[in-house]
């Protein structure tokens, strides 16, 4: 009966997949349903501490949008990219890297993509090296940052084990970044030089390249800059809380100290912050809720309540089976679990959602939760299906064709780097984390 299970879970996984975004969310709903009507399973709680940790961060990102801060730092950002034009290959994924990772969500180096492609084309650089890898480093950078979804996941599946978010940072920052170095190093010669690809030369040729865009110099509003420095207040609020849980509140509950959880404290911070800088900096409440951010933020929410409820459903229910039957397996040969993570990824399109269907199994089969943060970045490989928007957008951006999907689908320009990166990200922060992490009780 199992297996029958198994394959609604599969098919509704592909489903939602194939429809992408909040679909993910409703195919999940869907197949909890049948799970529960049809084959008689107990459904079990919802993922609500993920889900409104995720709430909490998305609505402080948005205010710092409302308030231009996100605009700030993208012009920042343009120009350090403008001004290195000859090492853009390296350059471009390093930015999009940071921004990504301080922000907490890949979505915001969208505005830097048509920035890299003419940067590039302006250095005789072709621009499908550095906007594949930048596209990639700023997957990578969601399974490193603070702030994001998917960190919002880990930090719940394992502060419960004695780890901090500042343990996560130490791990997974510094791999990240390697491993994007990495899959730059992968793209650096990839495909015709531009005066070489029959593509290019075509469109050169027809006249559908227009000449670079001329960039001008925007005022950035004060009121821009302070919402930085209240997001990374908050930000460092956060790290100094998760590193040293000693200074947070605590009381005696039948005879026990009590301390206030983590997850709890990210979100009291995150909406507080958010508080003070609407009412410091007098931003119109319904500009937060119109932010891109926002919008994306509460797509996520949909789409982690949805299938982590159904893929926790199953594996709760079938829990004994699995455990006996994968446990010793996964024991013997832990990087198929990673494997596994960056096959859910791939699937589901979200790094949250994937780490968060399948973390609780990972630390039922025996993977300690130290290794589990080492395994994080598997979860980056959302780009080995050409079917984000992250990946249709920068082909769409790129007006010389350079950037491509290719006729089989997935022989197309973001899956080298992408693959190269994850696993070598994987095999940094293993490595990082057994030294200082390998101690970790198991899950």
């Amino acid at each position: 009966m199992w297996l029958i299970e198994f394959a609604v879970v599969l098919c509704c996984i592909f489903v939602g997949a194939r429809l992408s975004g909040i679909g993910i969310g409703l195919a999940g709903g869907f197949g909890l349903l049948i799970l529960v009507f049809c084959f008689g399973l107990q459904p079990t709680s919802p993922p609500i501490d993920v889900m409104l940790i995720i709430l909490a961060v998305i609505t402080m990102v948005s205010t710092m949008h409302a308030a231009g801060g996100l605009d700030y730092l993208v012009d920042l950002a343009e120009k350090i990219l403008r001004q290195n034009p000859a090492r853009i290959i390296l350059i471009a994924p390093v930015v999009t890297y940071c921004l990504a990772l301080f922000c907490g969500t890949a979505y915001v180096a969208f505005a830097l993509y048509p920035v890299i492609v003419e940067a590039a084309y302006d250095a005789g650089v072709r621009p499908e090296r550095p906007l594949s890898i930048a596209t990639v480093a700023a997957s990578q950078a969601v399974t490193a940052s603070p702030m994001s979804a998917a960190t919002a996941v880990l930090i719940a599946l394992v502060s419960p084990h004695g780890i901090t978010i500042g343990q996560i940072l130490l791990v997974c920052a510094p791999a990240g970044l390697i491993g994007v170095l990495v899959g730059a190093l992968s793209v650096y010669r990839r495909g015709f030089e531009l005066d070489k690809d029959p593509e290019f030369q075509r469109r050169l040729a027809a006249g559908e390249i227009a000449p670079p865009r001329e960039t001008r110099a925007r005022t950035v509003a004060y009121e821009a800059k302070l919402s930085v420095v209240f997001f990374a207040v908050a930000v460092v609020s956060i790290v100094t809380f998760g590193s040293m849980p000693k200074f947070l509140p605590s009381w005696a509950v039948e005879g026990k100290i009590v301390r206030l959880s983590m997850p709890n404290a990210l979100e009291m911070i995150m909406l507080s912050f958010a508080f003070l800088t609407t009412i410091l900096l007098r931003i119109k409440t319904e500009n937060i809720v119109n932010s891109s951010i926002f919008r994306t933020g509460l797509v996520a929410v949909v789409a982690i309540f949805g299938i982590a409820w159904m893929v926790d459903t199953f594996f709760s229910a079938n829990r004994a089976l699995l455990v006996d039957t994968l446990g010793q397996l996964v024991r013997s040969y832990p990087h198929l679990f990673g494997l596994s993570l960056m096959a859910m990824a791939a699937l589901v399109l979200s790094q949250g959602a994937a780490i968060r269907a399948l973390g609780p199994l990972g630390l039922t089969l025996g993977i300690s939760a130290g290794h589990l943060v080492g395994f994080f970045h598997a979860a980056s490989a959302v780009n080995i299906i050409p079917a984000t928007g992250a990946v249709i957008g920068s082909v769409s951006i790129d007006r010389t064709g350079t950037t491509k999907i290719g006729k089989f689908v997935f022989n197309h320009s973001f899956l080298v780097p992408g693959l190269v990166s994850t696993v070598s990200s994987v095999l940094v922060a293993y490595a990082i984390a057994s030294v200082l992490l390998g101690g970790t009780p198991k899950g």
